[in-house]
């Protein structure tokens, strides 16, 4: 199994080991010092003799191990990765400057980038606010929509990829290992290409990935810039691998309006990963707001069990919001909305502001309540004024629902399917009540809550409308 590891084109730590140190490389680059290495090779601070001028040269180290196959072709990942990078019209990646022979195999000659690694940030001074990480994240993500509108995938996106330059800038580097639209993979046998953490389940299972799969390693990223670790680490590659597939991330404690947008990057399915176009505006959006604002952690309470109709409100598991078409921001600077289930079960009337839906399909009945539709003010939302719905199913029979919650415009929506037995006899309606809250300073959302049904027959509730101004 091959884990790549990232060399830096940094030079905020130069190693203290100089061998190498002015060597001439192809009569023009004189190497003067190291300033990383991994598994594709070492990275040297180097002058170019020409131009007088300070670059970066990567020189690679193929494995004592690999056989000449293998070598040929780690060269040819090499000179790929000049070659994906060079084609990229955008400032958030890395520049190269030259691609020479020397010795039989080829050396990357990029821009010196002074400053230090995402990876060095985290590892310094620990989690960064949410503002701080979706600014990182922009800039990233510009990168990433640069290299996919000319038909490449970075597929090893990771802190210790990023680079954080003294003047500012965010470079994306190391595309390695990036796939080229229409090139022939140059993976060697049994070898997993990319960081196992930061991988995408669709390519840890083998299928085919796209654009859709650098925009996950975005999300973990996120998250672990927040968090300060990734969230599928484990104590082997194996078992990372799993729980990339088949477990979901842990609630995130520090994310506050990043949540969302971390959730909807991090669906398994590649399709139902949020847009790039509209992540770009909910990280710009965060990016801009005063960190007294975005620091806030969502009140998420602690996941409970599976909904059941034993109790008349039931508390099903919380998790940040998912949503499938659109941001959370609407209108100026817009409310990010987060489900929190259960907690409070509000009166359902008496408020002048009630609104219900109800619909009947495949021998259960369903019906939507909202309490506190309407509200403005400052925000978060009070608790006790925060809007909230409740879902009452009932069945004649003894009968398993799969549900969750969804906003008629999709910035709102459940990362998990519930399920709740309903129908015996002595019990035959089951509840479930959430409220929303959002983190925005200032802006309205409006639209309406429904319950989906997907068994035992797919289906939804019509929307309870509300609406949320945050006034600042």
């Amino acid at each position: 199994m091959h884990n790549e590891e990232s060399e830096t084109v940094t030079e905020s730590a130069l190693s203290a080991t100089t061998a190498g140190e002015q060597r001439l490389i192809a009569g023009r680059y004189r190497l003067l010092s190291r300033l990383g290495e991994g598994g594709m090779g070492t990275v040297w601070r180097a002058r170019d003799e020409t131009l007088q001028r300070e670059v970066a040269v990567k020189e690679v180290r193929a494995p004592a191990h690999l056989r000449a196959g293998d070598i040929a072709r780690m060269y040819s990942r090499l000179e790929r990765e000049a070659w994906a990078a060079a084609r990229i019209p955008d400032r958030n990646v890395v520049t190269v400057h030259d691609v020479v022979m020397e010795d039989d195999r080829p050396w990357i000659v990029m821009e010196l980038i002074r400053g230090q690694s995402l990876a060095d940030l985290l590892r310094t001074e620990g989690p960064l606010t949410p503002r701080h990480a979706a600014h990182i994240g922009a800039e990233v993500l510009s990168a990433l929509r640069a290299a996919h509108a000319v038909g490449v995938e970075h597929r090893d996106v990771k802190p210790a990829n990023v680079l954080l330059a003294e003047d500012g800038r965010v470079v994306l580097s190391d595309f390695g290992i990036a796939m080229v639209e229409g090139s022939t993979a140059l993976t060697m046998t049994g070898e997993v290409v990319g960081s196992p953490e930061y991988l995408p389940p669709e390519r840890a299972l083998g299928r085919p990935s796209g654009p859709e799969s650098d925009l996950w390693s975005l999300g973990v990223m996120l998250y672990a810039a927040v968090e300060g670790i990734s969230p599928f680490r484990q104590d082997t590659a194996l078992s990372t691998l799993r729980a990339v597939v088949d477990e979901e991330p842990p609630v995130p404690t520090r994310a506050g309006p990043l949540a969302p947008v971390i959730a909807g990057l991090l669906r398994k399915e590649p399709a139902e990963r949020t847009p790039a176009a509209e992540v770009t505006e909910a990280l710009r959006g965060i990016a801009h707001e005063p960190d007294a604002t975005t620091t806030a952690a969502p009140v998420l309470p602690t996941p409970a069990a599976p909904a059941t109709a034993t109790a008349p409100t039931t508390t099903a598991e919380p998790a940040p919001p998912r949503k499938r078409r659109t941001a959370a921001f609407v209108a100026a600077g817009a409310a990010v909305c987060v489900l929190i289930a259960g907690g409070l079960a509000y009166a359902l009337s008496g408020n002048g502001n009630d609104k219900d839906s109800a619909s009947g399909s495949g021998g259960v009945r369903m019906s939507v309540a909202g309490a506190n539709t309407t509200y403005t003010g400052s925000c978060p939302t009070p608790e006790s004024q925060a809007p909230s719905f409740t879902a009452s199913f009932t069945a004649s029979e003894p009968t398993l629902i799969s549900y969750r919650w969804v906003s008629g415009n999709g910035s709102v929506v459940d990362p998990h399917w519930r399920t709740m037995s309903i129908g015996d006899k002595a019990k035959p309606t089951g509840h479930d009540t959430v409220r929303l809250t959002t983190y925005a300073k200032a802006g309205t959302l409006t639209t309406g809550m429904a319950v989906e049904l997907q068994s035992p027959i797919r289906t939804m509730s019509n929307p309870v409308p509300f609406s949320i101004t945050c006034t600042g």
